[in-house]
């Protein structure tokens, strides 16, 4: 679905997260970033992915990694599910789209028969540089964590 590449910059993105601080790209300068984007905040799917991230988080943190995710869903309902399942990472409340856009998840997708236009669960992992170093598009969401960290 999206057309970057591994090797290219990532997108700049600004959006606002689950508590309405602005995060940014460049917050993440000198760090690696997962940034994992997901259909809907609360669903069965996404609530497996995100807590193989949460279980997994320390290993991130040991490796250098920060952890972002990213959905259309609002504020509300990204700080709901952080509360529900301790998630330790932000979450982008990227309502008008903005950041899903500039990463190119966001397209016609089909489900049960239907077609409908969604996100497509992406997870981008950006070097210390900005520089995205993998695009996993076919996400397991069980074991999300042990193919970025592979």
């Amino acid at each position: 679905m999206t057309t970057l590449k591994i090797g290219e910059n990532a997108p700049n993105f600004e959006a606002k997260d689950e508590k309405g601080n602005t995060i940014q790209l460049s917050d993440y300068a000198g760090k690696k970033l997962v940034l994992f984007f997901y259909p809907k905040a609360s669903t069965p799917g996404c609530t497996t992915e995100a807590c193989d991230l949460r279980d997994n988080y320390d290993v991130f943190l040991a490796k250098g990694y920060a952890v972002l995710g990213a959905s259309a869903d609002a504020a509300k309902r990204q700080q709901n599910w952080i509360n529900k399942h301790e998630l330790p990472f932000p979450l982008l409340a990227d309502e008008d789209k903005t950041v899903i856009n500039a990463f190119g998840v966001w397209g016609p997708k089909k489900f049960m028969g239907k077609e409908y236009d969604g996100i497509h669960r992406t997870t981008f992992v950006i070097d210390e540089n900005g520089v995205i170093e993998d695009i996993i598009s076919k996400v397991k969401t069980k074991a999300h964590a042990a193919q970025i960290l592979g």
